[in-house]
């Protein structure tokens, strides 16, 4: 075998670097049949490629094994306030024939990226190639979020645990939303999550809801005891999800965005059943396929979901350099 040759991603690399990623993705949606066939065509793949390429920040390395690319791999950055001094290698930003070459790419990239002061690597990667995974995890990027996919059902049966009753909030309810709105975030806060966002105010809570009620394109499902909220589940069009998901997945589909439930309601049923509401309603809007996200390290999420039919489909793996 000839040996690898490591150069910076460069404009006549597009090309190359979209037939790699549309075998790639035909790899994956032969795992996954609700990914979309768009990407398999490889002009759809080098539009991908080109997209990420002409992002101001952006910055790579190929790989060459007897002058023809064998890999590559395209960084780009998210906004600092939120991901920290970071890169992004998003699911079209990398592919390798082999996943060895994965490690090579990073290092001849990553240098770069950490002189200028860019510490907090992301990368979305196929959750069905254990090699690659493992490739990563070797480059010592740990799991953080799992995206998940499952098909809505032709017909489902919603069943309420006792005195819970599932419908849409009203203005009138927003006070109390305000719980079920920050348990998430304070799960989140504690172990084994540990997320470093800051929590919103009570009073930001209560705006959002406010903007959310009146404006948003979001099916907002709520679960009652009595006249008391205690748990949310929030589904969308797939376009409006902030992970760019939208052109992956098999027409039509939505994004379940948002799923909370209070400390005190969980493991009743109520999820399950709120669940089974939003999949209901998005057979009635004829929607095929439900996406959803959650963190690795959210032992409830990481447990509930499965259980519900998702099936993860990316990994969003995480590195951050001291």
């Amino acid at each position: 075998m000839s040996r690898l040759e490591l150069r910076a991603f460069a404009e006549d690399h597009v090309d190359a670097a979209g037939s790699l990623l549309a075998a790639r993705y035909r790899a994956h949606r032969a795992v996954e049949p609700l990914l979309s066939e768009r990407f398999e065509d490889p002009d759809a793949a080098l539009a991908e490629v080109a997209s990420l390429w002409a992002e101001e920040d952006a910055s790579g390395a190929v790989a060459l094994r007897g002058g023809r690319v064998v890999g590559f791999l395209l960084g780009t950055r998210r906004n600092d306030q939120a991901w920290g001094a970071n890169v992004w290698i998003e699911w079209g930003g990398h592919a390798v024939e082999e996943a060895e070459e994965i490690r090579d790419l990073y290092a001849a990239a990553a240098g770069r990226w950490v002189e200028e002061g860019r510490t907090r690597h992301y990368v979305v990667v196929p959750a069905m190639d254990a090699t690659l995974v493992d490739a990563w995890f070797r480059l010592s990027f740990g799991q953080q979020q799992v995206h998940g996919v499952r098909d809505v059902p032709a017909e489902i049966d919603v069943q309420l645990p006792d005195g819970v009753a599932i419908r849409q909030p009203a203005e009138a309810d927003v006070g109390a939303l305000i719980d079920v709105h920050l348990a998430l975030p304070l799960h989140h806060r504690s172990s084994p999550v540990f997320s470093a966002r800051a929590l919103p105010t009570r009073e930001e809570s209560r705006r959002e809801w406010l903007k959310t009620l009146a404006t948003s394109e979001e099916k907002i499902l709520v679960a009652f005891r009595g006249d008391r909220p205690v748990a949310c589940w929030s589904v969308m069009p797939i376009a409006l999800s902030p992970e760019r998901p939208d052109l992956l997945w098999r027409e039509p589909a939505c994004y379940l965005g948002f799923a909370s439930t209070l400390p005190e309601a969980r493991g009743g049923g109520v999820g399950v059943a709120l669940t089974q509401a939003t999949l209901d309603w998005a057979r009635e809007q004829r929607y095929q396929v439900m996406v959803t996200d959650w963190r690795a390290t959210n032992l409830l999420s990481s447990r509930f979901w499965p259980r519900r039919g998702f099936r993860p489909a990316f990994l969003r793996l995480y590195r951050s350099i001291p």
